[in-house]
């Protein structure tokens, strides 16, 4: 089992890499890691859906681990300037893992660019990270009636849950337009992680919150 003790290592390659599990087997099909979101909607002047804004908020545990030894000035705190080297790590490795969020059009997803304006902030013993995503493509307003999206972890080694306090804003929409949320239709529970078929692909989608934006035209 091999264990890396880099603490500089990017915050989804981290769980893994510590755990020393290269492939996933239903034991560990559990949380490792959990991630309180808040996302904003992006909207351009044209009133089309451009991409999203996240806040992601990391639990104490993970934090400690993640922030371990990156405190150069010995402060008891770490500023941006001590974390720029984690956030590049960090967002580089979001590729490989689709930027846990998951646009829809129809069912079909919908392709999404690199992050950018991103960094990490050190709050109440937790790691905060902020980043945009944008769509390849502009989403126009009449299409909006069919879009939705998830953010969540396939491998379910990282729980994604939305923030108990306004968990989804829209920026820069029209009149009129809300955010919408779905909740899973079943609660998961040690029993139902006992009871699933793990190395389903949708398995951790169907316990993922639905966003989707209606609008007075869509």
């Amino acid at each position: 089992m091999q264990v890396f003790k880099s603490k500089q290592i990017a915050i989804m390659i981290a769980v893994i890499s510590c755990l020393g599990v290269t492939t996933m087997p239903e034991a560990y099909a559990h949380p490792h890691v959990w991630v309180t979101v808040k996302s904003e909607v992006l909207f351009d002047k044209q009133k089309a859906i451009i991409g999203f804004r996240h806040q992601w908020t990391f639990d104490e545990a993970y934090t400690s681990f993640a922030v371990d030894g990156l405190d150069k000035n010995n402060d008891g705190t770490y500023d941006r300037e001590e974390l720029k080297e984690l956030t590049e790590i960090n967002i580089s490795s979001l590729k490989e893992f689709e930027y846990f969020t998951f646009p829809r059009l129809a069912g079909q997803f919908l392709k999404r660019l690199p992050p950018k304006d991103y960094w990490l902030e050190y709050h109440d013993s937790k790691l905060q990270l902020f980043f945009t995503l944008p769509l390849a493509q502009p989403l126009p307003i009449d299409k909006i009636k069919t879009f939705d999206f998830a953010v969540y972890d396939p491998s379910f080694y990282v729980d994604f849950e939305l923030a108990k306090e306004n968990p989804v804003k829209l920026t820069g929409a029209p009149a009129g337009c809300v955010p919408g949320l779905k909740k899973p239709a079943s609660e998961l529970t040690s029993q139902s992680l006992f009871d699933s078929d793990l190395s389903a692909n949708d398995f951790a989608e169907q316990y993922a919150t639905v966003i989707s934006v209606k609008c007075p035209t869509s």
